[in-house]
């Protein structure tokens, strides 16, 4: 058994709306056996890990798992469960899972939730699979149940484990960035960490902002500079009448003896620069021992008279103090039997103790700083104190140093409060941990008198201060700061989200995104665009590749110039990295047709329309959900529950105003976008607006193009959910120009007296419609196509789209991609060949080598006032060999004949029903 490959679905997905992990499993040895196949299988499982009597699986009820191995299942069924167990072993609390055929007898995908915020460059879902196999194959061959401990491939599976909670725990998010995450996703507001660092973007666009553990981008600089010069921080808040402690820097031996002698002992002494109370020295009353500490704290020093008290961190958040705490240094209390040592080793088996900044409390080190404080009481780490008695390991009360925090908010006297406000706003910072020595903190401060006198004050403010302290204090009430920090960011009840449409479908995405992009640009709001050509922010490109991915939507989501954002969705990004965004305003779903089938497990139209639907399941409560009416699979979606049609606004488009789905959706009072009689028309109820004529839409070749009715249909309605005006769309539709903002996309050109219509069209639904167009303005006896198809789809779609070739045209020019995409050269066109001679057998078909010769030889196949057809691999090379060629764009299409067009105060009344325009091919 083993692993194919890995990847990790960043967003919501196909199987759940969180981030999951895929793994493609080959069962080999174990292919087609079950569990009950092997005996005394489940037994020893069992054994090995207790836990799995707890899984549900289908039964939704503990011993669900444990029926179905009972009764017999496959091994990739297993080894999912088992992947579970570990993971919640290493406590990484996820429960998810599922696994299903990859296509192939014998491999599986297997499908296990992430961590919302977990790398996803992180190793540990990898190892947790190896592990998972490791045991599975281990119990499989092996008469006795595998213990935690040596024997499996890689070391004992409990060092394994260990090794992989110490990872897990590593790249997870501190406590302190995990109180913002969680509380900004209690408001909605989406959060995106950056790989394994605490830096975070909250919302979206123009709304994003930025945090980096208690900083954020509004964060002063130079506020930031003042609290890490200990000196600088002290003399700005002396001379500002805060009550500060006595004292000064020191850049030699000399100079800082010199202030114990000027401040009278006992002193303090701290690096200039440190942080988290790093070589900080206190109760020093003798010059040898100012000048070790000096040495030590790295020859930059303040040194302070040491103020008696006790030590409080009080924590102000734009200019309001949310939370303090009393901190108490590290120290154990004896029981007259253990020594210092032991009682140290008690102490970190605390759950609560971690090492670095992962949990609640820090692991107490017993290093050289522990020894000297033991010393100082008369104690070594082997003494054994009498019971009651504290020992203390630290003189410091950080919380980095093995520190205990009690919460004391509900305390603070009101002049204490005035004063650390005003030390906040003196350094510039918006969150500022401030340390002071006090006798109370429920006392008042007396008025500063003399300088030289202060018995109680300030003695230093943090930026970025650790949180750990308010969250869980081990004694008093958690305080939610992270709240606190994310309401001062996004006042007024603001979830950082900016107006989001989603665009998925077969056909017809690219061109919706760009012309919904389009339309709300003339509301004034400078958009950003993901779609299949690249990435644009205001209308100008910064990215150019396929950008319907996750990805891409986040590149836009993340810019902060962008003040809407339409996403183009598709469906290989979807399937293998999960949507981008967590919820939309607005979702459009084109139509759904054949194509891809075959690829990454999807197999059917159905299974199509299962990954597509994930799009409108994703459109937010009270969002809206655009529909293709005329299309049966897009109509299915409405019906899906996790799609709760009944929560959104629901708005239907097409191009039959008869469709009884369309009817009944405005008998409701409902709203729709429908052509009628050459016009694309709003509906609301009994209402019609008429918008514009479909022969003056950009691209709809004077209303031959139905598909680019139903193209500008669906953007209307997507723009209008955000709050376009009708007055506002016509003027936009008017200067949309498809040749500049969507080129390659239905572009008409002309060579000399033959017309080019340059198409991109890869699936029956694409090529059946372009050649509707082209017959209804040349006729079909006046068509030549130079045509390619791509490689990588199936069989039975490629003769679709033969077959659909073959009944449109009757002189073809056939070529091959550059790039089979896994296809023998010559196999695709053959096979295109093959199919179109068995449907029209009179058929001229000609061979091509690359797209160049193809339309070369299709132009001298066509006659003065034809058309070729080109469809294209690859845009630019195609673009500029028919400039080459003398290509221009066309002055305009053949007059086509249509029904005469209502003017706008001849649309239909109430009394009178729409008069349906059905397409034709």
């Amino acid at each position: 058994m083993k692993i194919e490959f890995l990847r990790r679905l960043r967003g919501p997905n196909v199987y759940l709306s969180r981030p999951a992990v895929v793994a493609r499993l080959r069962l080999e040895e174990l292919a087609g056996l079950e569990t009950t196949d092997v005996t005394g299988f489940t037994e020893r499982l069992l054994r090995s890990l207790p836990g799995l009597a707890e899984h549900h699986c289908a039964a939704g009820a503990p011993g669900g798992f444990v029926s179905r191995l009972r009764n017999g299942t496959y091994f990739g069924h297993v080894t999912e469960h088992v992947c579970l167990e570990l993971s919640q072993m290493i406590g990484r609390d996820v429960n998810f899972g599922r696994t299903v055929g990859a296509g192939e007898p014998g491999v599986y995908d297997v499908i296990v939730e992430c961590p919302v915020d977990e790398s996803p460059g992180s190793r540990v879902p990898g190892e947790l699979f190896e592990a998972a196999i490791d045991l599975v194959l281990a119990v499989h061959g092996g008469p006795s149940p595998v213990r935690l401990g040596p024997g499996l491939r890689g070391g004992g599976l409990s060092q394994r484990l260990a090794d992989l909670a110490v990872l897990a725990e590593r790249e997870a998010a501190g406590p302190s960035t995990r109180s913002i995450i969680e509380a900004a996703r209690r408001r909605g507001i989406p959060v995106e960490r950056f790989d394994d660092l605490s830096l975070l973007r909250l919302g979206w666009g123009n709304r994003r902002r930025l945090a980096w553990a208690a900083m954020t981008d509004r964060t002063s600089g130079i506020g930031v500079d003042i609290a890490g010069d200990k000196h600088v921080t002290r003399r700005l808040l002396g001379e500002a009448g805060i009550p500060v402690a006595p004292g000064g820097s020191a850049r030699t031996p000399a100079e800082a003896v010199a202030l114990l002698g000027e401040l009278g002992a006992p002193v303090v002494v701290k690096p200039r620069n440190g942080a988290q109370g790093h070589r900080v020295a206190l109760n020093l009353s003798a010059p040898d021992e100012v000048e070790r500490a000096f040495a030590e704290a790295g020859g930059d020093v303040v040194v302070e008279r040491q103020l008696a008290g006790r030590d409080y961190r009080v924590l102000v958040v734009a200019g309001e103090v949310v939370a303090a705490a009393e901190r108490v240094a590290a120290h154990v209390v004896g029981d007259g039997r253990a020594t210092v040592t032991e009682l140290v080793t008690a102490a970190n088996a605390d759950p609560r103790r971690g090492p670095g900044h992962c949990r609640a409390l820090t692991r107490i080190e017993l290093d050289e700083n522990a020894e000297r404080a033991l010393w100082r009481q008369g104690h070594t780490p082997g003494s054994v104190p009498a019971e009651g008695v504290t020992v203390w390991l630290r003189d410091t009360a950080n919380l980095s140093t093995g520190g205990t925090s009690r919460d004391v908010t509900d305390q603070v006297h009101p002049d204490v409060t005035r004063v650390c406000q005003r030390v906040a706003g003196l350094t510039g910072l918006d969150i500022a941990g401030i340390d002071l020595r006090l006798t109370d903190i429920a006392a008042p401060l007396p008025p500063l008198a003399d300088p030289d006198r202060v018995h109680a004050g300030v003695i230093e403010v943090n930026a970025a201060p650790g949180l750990r302290m308010h969250l869980s204090p081990v004694h008093g009430r958690a305080r939610d700061v992270g709240d606190a920090i994310v309401r001062a960011m996004f006042p007024g009840g603001s979830d950082g989200r900016i107006p989001t449409v989603a665009v998925t479908g077969t056909n017809g995405k690219t061109s919706v995104t760009k012309l919904t992009a389009h339309l709300l640009s003339g509301s004034g709001m400078r958009v950003g665009t993901a779609a299949t050509d690249g990435v644009a922010i205001d209308g100008r490109t910064v990215l150019v590749a396929d950008a319907t991915g996750p990805r891409s939507a986040q590149m836009v989501l993340g810019d902060p110039q962008v003040e809407a954002a339409v996403l183009e969705t598709a469906r290989g990004g979807l399937l293998r990295r999960g949507l981008g965004y967590d919820w939309t305003d607005v979702g459009v779903i084109t139509n759904i047709t054949a194509d891809h089938l075959g690829q990454d497990g999807l197999d059917s139209i159905e299974d199509l329309a299962h990954l597509k639907a994930v799009v409108a399941e994703r459109v937010r409560d009270g969002g809206t959900l655009v529909l293709n009416a005329d299309d049966p699979w897009v109509r299915s979606l409405a019906d899906r529950p996790r799609v709760r049609a009944d929560r959104k606004r629901l708005v239907w488009f097409g191009l039959d105003p008869e469709n009884p789905v369309v009817t009944q959706h405005l008998g409701r009072g409902a709203t729709a976008y429908v052509l009628h009689d050459g016009w694309l028309v709003q509906a609301t109820g009994a209402r019609r607006t008429p918008l514009i004529r479909l022969a003056e839409v950009p691209g709809a070749l004077g209303g031959a193009a139905l598909h680019v009715a139903a193209n500008t249909l669906a953007a209307i309605a997507a723009a209008r959910a955000l709050g376009a005006r009708p007055e506002s769309l016509v003027d936009r539709l008017g200067e949309f120009d498809p040749s500049v903002e969507n080129p390659g996309r239905g572009t008409l050109l002309r060579v000399g007296e033959v017309s080019v219509f340059v198409d991109y069209g890869h699936n029956p639904a694409a090529l059946a419609a372009t050649l509707r167009t082209l017959h209804r303005l040349w006729g079909a006896e006046r068509c030549v196509a130079a045509v390619t198809l791509p490689g990588d789809r199936r069989e039975d779609l490629l003769a679709a789209s033969a077959q659909v070739l073959a009944d449109g045209l009757t002189r073809v020019v056939l070529y091959e991609d550059e790039d089979p995409r896994g296809r023998r050269p010559g196999e695709v066109v053959d096979l295109v060949e093959r199919e179109m001679r068995a449907r029209r057998p009179q058929l001229r078909a000609v061979r091509a080598d690359g797209c160049r010769d193809a339309i070369t030889k299709a132009l001298g196949l066509a006659a003065p006032g034809e058309v070729v057809l080109v469809i294209y691999e690859k845009w630019a090379a195609t673009r500029a060999f028919l400039a080459g060629l003398g290509a221009v764009p066309a002055a305009g299409a053949p007059v086509l004949k249509l029904p005469s067009a209502a003017a706008p105060g001849a649309v239909p009344s109430v009394a009178r029903s729409l008069t349906a325009t059905r397409t034709r091919g």
